[in-house]
């Protein structure tokens, strides 16, 4: 046993001064207000996008909670799990958050549907609708509406314009929306008044179905978040106060086993995780407003 220890110490010192230097460098760039990551594409999909603030927070939470694990218990597998687990809490648990955030974002574009298709009624063209609706939008999509109306004041062409406010919403629904307003600024044809009406009914049936779904997820996830907590819990109180039933863990097999259960009870987890998510459709408008710009 004290062969294994001693054996163990370099490898756990060197971890934790690895930890200690990880964290250091993540907090010197989150005062600094520098992305740890490298930035997106216009293409990626909204709901995947963490701002940089929150996200180097949590980096440093994770690296934090990794060394403390590391010095309290001396169980690598289980400092660096602990860690990871924290470190990327949203992506493993936060989904709620932007299911939400996607759901605001389908109504306002529902009303704001609305709101053109009556403003467009009154015989009004495309370049004067969309500044007039832009100022009682929701604010879930007033910031791309607001780029919206600026590239217009610029004479920037309608159809350029529309294209970037896809890329700016980065929703599939959005796309419908904007492929038939193109289609409009370029034929010029009759009918748009009756393709938005169609649209805003399609909109609101779709958020009729995101909500249903959204509650009936909601026990899932539940039972989830429950699961891990009293597993964690048990399994923090077995290390922290009865240290001789865990002392086999502290073997070299020992974070050999552990390392398995957790990585069973980790994909556990993630196949919950997958049960209790909604896959939202592609994009088909994607780079788009880059082709069709001269």
């Amino acid at each position: 046993m004290g062969v294994i220890v001693e054996s163990l110490r370099l490898p756990l010192a060197l971890s934790a001064g690895a930890f200690l230097g990880l964290g250091i460098a993540v907090l010197l760039m989150a005062l600094r207000g520098e992305s740890p990551f490298p930035e997106r594409s216009k293409g990626t999909r909204r709901a995947s996008v963490v701002p940089t603030a929150r996200r180097g927070r949590q980096i440093l939470i994770g690296l934090t909670v990794g060394i403390v694990v590391l010095v309290v218990t001396r169980w690598f597998v289980l400092a660096i799990v602990l860690g990871v687990v924290v470190a990327t809490w949203d992506k493993l648990f936060g989904g709620v958050r932007q299911e939400r955030a996607a759901i605001v974002r389908a109504e306002g574009l529902a009303t704001w549907i609305e709101s053109l298709r009556d403003t467009i009624a009154g015989a009004v063209g495309l370049e004067q609708a969309i500044p007039a609706t832009a100022v009682n939008a929701a604010p879930s999509i007033r910031p791309s509406l607001n780029l919206l109306v600026d590239r217009l004041r610029v004479r920037e062409p309608l159809p350029d314009a529309l294209m970037k406010f896809a890329d700016d919403l980065d929703d599939a629904s959005a796309d419908l929306v904007v492929a038939a307003l193109v289609l409009n600024s370029r034929l010029r044809g009759p009918g748009l008044r009756d393709v938005l009406t169609a649209l805003a009914t399609s909109s609101r049936d779709e958020l009729d179905v995101r909500r249903r779904v959204e509650a009936s997820r909601r026990s899932t996830r539940r039972s989830v978040q429950v699961v891990v907590l009293v597993i964690t819990v048990v399994a923090g109180a077995l290390v922290l106060f009865n240290q001789e039933y865990m002392a086999p863990y502290g073997t070299l097999t020992g974070q050999m086993v552990l390392g398995v259960v957790l990585a069973v009870f980790g994909l556990a987890v993630f196949w919950l995780r997958r049960l209790s998510g909604v896959e939202e459709p592609q994009r088909f408008l994607i780079g788009t407003a880059t082709r069709s710009s001269p």
